[in-house]
C-alpha cells in the first residue's frame, strides 16, 4: 500500500512533505500529546536510537495536533534531533486513520491512536503498528527496518 502524501509545518520551520523522503526509509510516528508520560518515552526512546535509524538510511517524524510552539518546546527540553510535525487540523491524522475513539478511566473521547507507520524507499507502507505499547517499541521498529534493509 503506498502511503498517502501530505505536508505539514515542521519544527526545522520549513514545511515538511513525505514525498520529499523518497529514496530513504521513513518511520512516522502518530502520538497523542507533547511532554506526556508515554508520548516522552516513546519520543526519548525514538530519539536515542536515531542514529541506529540514519545509518540504515531511515528519516524519522512525530506527528500529533499539538501546534510547533509546543513541539519546541518539547524538542528542546529533551533535545530530540528529528523534526516533529503539527497537525492541528487533523488532515494527516484522519487520512492515516489514526484519529478515532478512545477509552480512559470510562470516558470516551475523540483522539490520537498511538500508531507508527514504517515506509520504504519507494513510498510503500510496510508495516503499521496500531495501538502501540510504548516499552520497548522503537527497538522493534528498529528490528524491522533492519530486515527490510
Amino acid at each position: 500500500m503506498k502511503a498517502i502524501n501530505f505536508t505539514l509545518p515542521s519544527t526545522n520551520n520549513v514545511n515538511y512533505s513525505l514525498k520529499d523522503s523518497l529514496g530513504k526509509f521513513v518511520v512516522l510516528y502518530f502520538y497523542p500529546k507533547d511532554d506526556t508520560p508515554g508520548c516522552t518515552i516513546e519520543t526519548n526512546d525514538f530519539n536515542n536510537l536515531l542514529s541506529k535509524f540514519k545509518k540504515l538510511d531511515c528519516e524519522v517524524y512525530g506527528i500529533s495536533k499539538d501546534n510547533l510552539k509546543n513541539h519546541d518546546k518539547f524538542r528542546d527540553k529533551y533535545k530530540i534531533k528529528f523534526d516533529l510535525l503539527a497537525d492541528e487540523e487533523l488532515k494527516v491524522l484522519k487520512k492515516y486513520k489514526v484519529w478515532g475513539k478512545k477509552k480512559f478511566m470510562g470516558r470516551e473521547f475523540m483522539g490520537i491512536i498511538r500508531s507508527t507507520f514504517l515506509i520504504d524507499k519507494k513510498g510503500k507502507i510496510k508495516k503499521i503498528w496500531k495501538n502501540v505499547k510504548v516499552k520497548d517499541h522503537a527497538k522493534e521498529v528498529l528490528e524491522s527496518l533492519k530486515s527490510l534493509s
